[in-house]
């Protein structure tokens, strides 16, 4: 048994060890944008989007508006209850799934290929999309599923959601939030506990 268990351990960190990861842009804070009340005005819902992929740039500035770190004491630019952070933000793309990590700026490859199908889950739109951001609400963050840590975990998986339709009305980037995904298939791909649960998807792309 315990040599079973230590083939286990050595094999998760080969695959630990081959993860790739990706260091973004700087985010862009003179980036010329909409003013905030033009943003608010402008905002819509959006499910065409051109197939072109999004620059590295533009992907750092939308990351990073969505939760990134704003503060060196390691805050975010989206809030959560008791300072948790915990609202994981995925990256499915046409060649592979990714993590973000608000604190470094980086992106960890957690699967390979594309997989935009089960977080379209049959509205074809969504896959059209180059970048869809899937938020995931760690409730472990809370030591909790109680009905309180439900709640407050929605409530900031709401804000992250939000922070993306705002940053991308005054970008000029298109998106559009979704709660249709197969969150089964989601939870299985990137190996999430019962914790662990898909809420809330943008897909995210420039005009068509």
């Amino acid at each position: 048994m315990k040599k079973l268990l230590l083939v286990a351990a050595m094999m998760l960190m080969g695959v630990a060890c081959f993860a790739q990861t990706t260091n973004l842009p700087k985010p862009n804070m003179q980036r010329q944008t909409l003013s905030v009340m033009a943003a608010y005005q402008q905002r819509k819902s959006v499910r065409e989007y051109s197939a072109k992929a999004l620059s590295d740039q533009d992907l750092s500035d939308l990351l990073w508006a969505a939760q990134g770190q704003n503060r060196e004491d390691g805050h975010l630019t989206a809030p959560t209850a008791m300072n948790r952070q915990e609202i994981r933000l995925y990256v499915f793309t046409a060649k592979n799934v990714s993590l973000y990590d608000p604190k470094a700026n980086t992106l960890t490859q957690v699967a390979d290929g594309d997989h935009r199908d089960i977080v379209a889950s049959g509205q074809a739109f969504a896959k059209d999309a180059p970048v869809v951001l899937v938020m995931v609400a760690d409730l472990d963050k809370f030591g909790s599923n109680n009905q309180q840590a439900q709640a407050m975990a929605a409530v900031d998986t709401g804000i992250v959601c939000e922070n993306i339709n705002f940053f991308c009305s005054a970008a000029g980037l298109c998106t559009v939030p979704r709660a249709t995904m197969d969150s089964k298939a989601i939870s299985s791909l990137l190996g999430l506990n019962q914790n662990q649960i898909p809420l809330i998807n943008n897909p995210v792309g420039y005009p068509k």
